[in-house]
């Protein structure tokens, strides 16, 4: 009697830790994340002011900076959605009448039926996307989500293969 307990007492303090790491894991993922974006503001930041002094040695370390920062976000993001995978798998989409899909870029110009209210990405925050600036919207485009001007339908940003 007193060996199962031991034994079942071994397998609980062996199996417990097991399932509380993910838990510990996603959240430090967030947090990550969060950290990285403060990281980018402040190296943007640091970038201005090294082109308004004009030192050129300064300006090209600020960049690096600054492009390492988000080499570092981009990383922590992609280590999230491959550990969240369920989050990005999204019914098929259902484009306007009409719809072909073709890979866009930033400036292309759509048609008001395709960023209409039915195809925002509302909670943009779950998808670890940068909340939208104002008069913009998070805009679900086949597979990819793309930000849209609202008032011209100016594509702003473009994330190709967002979901799966």
């Amino acid at each position: 009697m007193v060996r199962k307990l031991f034994t079942i007492a071994i397998a609980a303090s062996v199996a417990l830790p097991a399932l509380a790491v993910p838990m510990a894991a996603s959240a430090q993922s967030a947090r990550e994340v969060r950290q990285d974006q403060r990281e980018v503001r402040r190296d943007q930041r640091d970038l201005r002011q090294a082109q308004m002094r004009g030192d050129r040695h300064d300006i090209r370390e600020a960049r690096e900076d600054l492009r390492d920062s988000r080499r570092e976000m981009r990383e922590d993001w992609r280590d999230y959605r491959r550990t969240h995978r369920d989050i990005y798998r999204r019914p098929a989409y259902a484009g306007p009448r009409g719809y072909a899909y073709r890979p866009v870029t930033v400036g292309y110009r759509f048609d008001r039926a395709y960023y209409g209210d039915r195809y925002w990405v509302r909670d943009y925050a779950r998808y670890r996307l940068p909340a939208p600036m104002a008069g913009h919207r998070w805009v679900r485009y086949g597979n990819d989500v793309v930000m849209v001007n609202l008032r011209s339908g100016r594509v702003v940003r473009v994330n190709n293969g967002f979901f799966f």
